[in-house]
């Protein structure tokens, strides 16, 4: 890192300048994202490794002891250097906020002085030996026999500099109250159901062939997911404006299907080089918060962009070296495979999550074999389609008629970028985007889709010069029935529930009348079921859910509100596990779990602690995902996943009832 990039950061252009590295950021965001989900053994990866322990002072104040013996030719800035616009060398973060720092962190060590190129020859202390770092903390609430923190420092020599880099500690707390940490339930075998019925609970050892075919059918039903679809419009609109003949066209969809592939088998890589990783992985990445409010804000830029205001391409250099040998973007075509992969992972993460879980205790090599399907499902029907814009190209010109198309798909980018701003909403708790509100934003977006349509208004001026055809017209019609068929959502009536949109609003319990809770299941602790069950006698039923799960919304919605499935539903206590829940667990129940395979995974978070408790327990990633058991934690039968079949959903509630009968005679 140089001086120049410490004082400028990124070049100050206009908004178009950044438009067009949209591809560029969804690549790096990616991988930072990849990265830091890893593993958590992998984020302490630096020069330095440190040593951490505690010493009580008071009952509830401890002082945090750091120590590194330091690092050949490396030096660590001292606690107290300040780079500017309040920057310190050293932080310390924890997740609890009944926990607070007493006092600024002291060093102690062989300290020297330097003078920094990089920050105009300032002197700065530092420390090239050994060093000591102490924290006074101080806590407001329970004191826990566990704490789990983040310590964040920076080092460098000569022109070289490393802010804040992480290391992720966890400490016992002399006299701290932990609490009950169970994740592995011993009693449950998914070999061994009280009773056979339901889909299999585990995934058992396949060949390379047989987990390839697996990740195909994999890749066929991500082609059907909300998350994908809308992809193709953007592919139209790159593959239209691709220069060249119908054979030069035909040969980039091929190539775009090829980079399909390519990206899905690179995303086995880590596994190769890192080793095992949380399974949970995919499903982290695909309900991060941010990463939905990125990909929000990008489906807003594409619908923009359909609407005519300005073109979303590769910044000039890259396209024009790209461009160098035959006039092709080969580097074009591979950014645009690489954001229909990432854009389509919000629904595409639980079937991979599913492949890898199914696959991690196999190696890395049966999991590129899952994956080399996936992609091949995936792209192929998408490489085939690219191929379709060309032939557009080569027919006579009819108009403003492709202007009209994109500004439609403007419209329905639109349309489906709120699903991604309510992905973050629900995960994070923000209560912004309520369920009505969901609705109304759609009604006013379809009538202002209807009002374009019918020619009302434009965008540019060679449209205004276009009639409405008749088959536009009719169009609009269609367009109009659907805003009217959605405002029964705004209301707080038995019409509101619309099931054939479940999935893309928010649950119905999300919204501006009702509390944002679940109004199947007011338990979401398994151990505060377990208690009820046993109290009561009674069997329980555990909803792995996820607050971004689209058929999750769609069983609660379409299928439980079924009078024989709610009447046998009431024969359970049900808990509802979210594994995408963002809220921060109290520090006296964060731990790190060590996990069968051995890895170690930290868990702070209420999600990382119900998906540690999905994937160790029943071999399962994906949402949602519904076990039985017994008071005394044994499975009755085996669990299932989405079943939008309410018959065999309620013969398979009723075999959980028997297999409980049995016990009970027992």
């Amino acid at each position: 890192m140089n001086r120049s990039d410490m004082k400028s950061g990124f070049p100050v252009r206009g908004a178009r300048s950044y438009l067009k590295r949209i591809p560029i950021l969804f690549m790096v965001m990616f991988v930072c994202l990849l990265v830091a989900n890893a593993s958590v053994s992998a984020q302490d990866s630096s020069r330095f490794r440190w040593e951490v322990r505690s010493e009580k002072k008071s009952s509830d104040t401890y002082v945090l002891h750091f120590h590194t013996e330091g690092s050949a030719g490396w030096q660590i800035y001292a606690p107290a250097s300040d780079f500017g616009d309040g920057v310190k060398a050293v932080v310390v973060h924890f997740t609890d906020s009944n926990l607070m720092l007493e006092r600024s962190i002291e060093a102690n060590g062989e300290a020297k002085k330097i003078h920094s190129s990089i920050f105009d020859h300032r002197e700065f202390t530092v420390f090239e030996k050994s060093i000591d770092l102490t924290a006074e903390i101080r806590f407001t609430g329970k004191v826990p026999g566990h704490l789990l923190g983040t310590l964040q420092y920076t080092y460098g020599k000569g022109n070289e500099f490393y802010p804040l880099e992480s290391f992720s500690f966890s400490v016992d707390l002399d006299g701290g109250a932990s609490m009950n940490q169970r994740i592995l339930i011993p009693t449950i075998d998914l070999n061994k159901p009280i009773q056979e019925c339901g889909s299999s609970g585990t995934v058992k050892s396949k060949g390379l062939l047989a987990i390839f075919l697996l990740g195909f059918l994999g890749g066929l039903l991500a082609l059907l997911t909300p998350c994908v679809f809308p992809m193709i419009p953007l592919t139209v609109s790159f593959f239209t404006k691709r220069p060249g003949g119908e054979q030069k066209g035909g040969g980039q969809a091929v190539l775009y299907g090829l980079f399909i592939f390519l990206i899905y088998i690179a995303f086995s890589i880590p596994f190769h080089v890192l080793g095992r990783v949380s399974p949970t992985i995919y499903n982290d990445i695909s309900t991060n918060v941010w990463l939905n409010i990125f990909f929000f804000m990008i489906f807003v830029v594409f619908a923009i962009s359909f609407f005519g205001y300005f073109e979303i391409t590769l910044p000039s250099g890259l396209a024009n070296r790209a461009s160098a040998q035959n006039g092709t973007s080969l580097l074009g075509v591979f950014f645009m495979a690489l954001t229909l992969a990432i854009v389509s992972f919000s629904c595409t993460g639980p079937i991979l999550g599913t492949l890898l879980v199914g696959t991690a205790s196999g190696g890395a090599w049966p999991l590129s074999a899952g994956l080399a399907g996936f992609g091949i499902a995936l792209g192929l029907p998408f490489a085939l389609f690219a191929m379709f814009p060309n032939w557009l190209q080569s027919l006579p010109k009819s108009g403003g008629w492709l202007h009209t198309v994109k500004v439609v798909l403007g419209f329905v980018e639109l349309a489906l970028a709120l699903k991604f701003f309510s992905n973050a909403d629900l995960v994070a708790h923000w209560g912004i985007l309520k369920r009505e509100l969901f609705f109304a934003l759609w009604v006013i977006i379809s009538l202002a889709l209807f009002a374009f349509l019918m020619g009302w208004f434009h965008f540019g001026q060679a449209e205004k010069e276009l009639k409405a055809s008749p088959f536009r017209k009719w169009f609009a019609m269609f367009v109009l029935l659907f805003a009217i068929f959605l405002i029964p959502g705004v209301t707080n009536t038995r019409y509101a529930n619309i099931g054939w949109v479940s999935g893309f609003p928010p649950p119905a319990c999300y919204s501006l009348y009702r509390a944002p809770v679940n109004c199947k299941a007011p338990l979401n602790d398994y151990e505060l079921a377990l208690e009820v069950a046993r109290r009561e006698h009674r069997p329980i039923m555990i909803d792995f859910t996820g607050w971004a799960c689209v058929n999750c919304r769609k069983m609660e919605e379409n299928i439980w509100t079924r009078k024989e499935i709610s009447e046998l539903m009431n024969k359970y206590v049900l808990v509802s596990l979210y594994v995408d829940d963002k809220m921060q667990l109290p520090a006296s129940a964060q731990f790190i779990y060590t996990a069968k395979d051995g890895s170690r995974r930290r868990v702070s978070t209420v999600g990382e602690k119900w998906s540690n408790f999905q994937t160790e327990n029943f071999n399962a990633s994906s949402q949602p995902w519904y076990v039985l058991l017994s008071p005394d934690e044994h499975l009755l039968n085996s669990p299932i996943g989405y079943t939008p079949d309410a018959g065999q959903y309620a013969a398979w509630l009723r075999c959980g009832l028997e297999a409980f009968e049995r016990t009970a005679v027992k």
